[in-house]
């Protein structure tokens, strides 16, 4: 029997945020294992928390439906919450097979389920996507407003700029022709009108028709709208996703570049919606 909670990241209220399972004590889970429950969940990530094997606070592994991932936003800043709800530790490191990466939880005074979670990314290798025309026909856009490029956080985001929040509400992608773009989510991002940006993503590559909301994205838009003079680097950025699938999740995300050094920073909200056990 294992227990486990779902927290939904990014969100503040029921029925808001992307939801991860997050497994304690895994350690006598084999990765077959993990990648069949996450598979019968059905949740875009799960979460397996293990006993640390450097100096973190613990070891985390990441599985979509049909793969491993190296690091992930949401499920990671979920489980800070769970760990924190479980231990009281409000400063934590997690490792991953992408390296190890600090959280700060700050409480709601008000919602003892509920904090504020702000998290260390890492810093992604960026390359032009070879494949933009396949995949702008794919994603029934016309063209990108800004350079089509890749950054590799693990999951690999190839992300694609449309000019209104309408027309990225009107996308209904082929899902069939962006599978052919394998290892990789396409994430498509608007102005939202109101000085922050709205987000979509997709990516049956990683079992995820669409996502509530890409934490690990989150850093790397930040980043892609200052490199090309949309956004200010070291300046908060407001981004929403959820909207279309009824799921609205809220990031904020700051990208610092020193020189050829960049950090990245993504924080939101998180709540703890259920408790339970897995019987395996």
């Amino acid at each position: 029997m294992q227990a486990y909670t779902v927290v939904n990241s990014f969100g503040l209220e029921p029925f808001t945020g992307n939801p991860v399972a997050v497994f304690f004590n895994s350690d006598k889970l084999d990765a077959e294992r993990m990648q069949r429950i996450a598979a019968e969940l059905k949740l875009s990530e799960t979460a397996f928390l293990g006993a640390p094997r450097l100096d973190g606070h613990a070891n985390v592994r990441i599985f979509t439906p049909v793969n491993e991932l190296s690091f992930a936003g949401h499920p990671l800043l979920g489980t800070a919450l769970a760990v924190a709800r479980k231990t009281g530790l409000l400063e934590l490191k997690f490792e991953t097979k992408k390296g190890t990466f600090q959280f700060e939880i700050n409480p709601i005074r008000e919602d003892p389920f509920a904090a504020y979670v702000r998290m260390e990314q890492p810093s992604p290798i960026i390359a032009r996507y070879e494949h933009e025309a396949a995949l702008l026909a794919a994603l029934g856009v016309e063209r990108s407003t800004l350079p089509v490029d890749m950054y590799d956080m693990g999951p690999r985001h190839v992300f694609v700029g449309v000019e209104t929040v309408a027309m990225l509400e009107g996308l209904n992608p082929d899902q069939r022709r962006l599978a052919a773009h394998s290892n990789i989510a396409a994430l498509c991002f608007s102005p939202d009108g109101a000085r922050g940006w709205r987000l979509r993503m997709f990516s049956p590559a990683y079992g995820v028709v669409e996502d509530a909301a890409t934490g690990s994205a989150a850093g790397p838009l930040a980043l892609h709208l200052g490199r090309y003079g949309v956004a200010s680097l070291g300046k908060t950025v407001e981004i929403t996703q959820g909207v279309e699938m009824g799921r609205p999740s809220h990031m904020s995300a700051v990208a610092r570049a020193d020189g050829a050094q960049v950090r990245l920073e993504a924080g939101g909200y998180a709540y703890q919606a259920a408790i339970g056990h897995y019987l395996v």
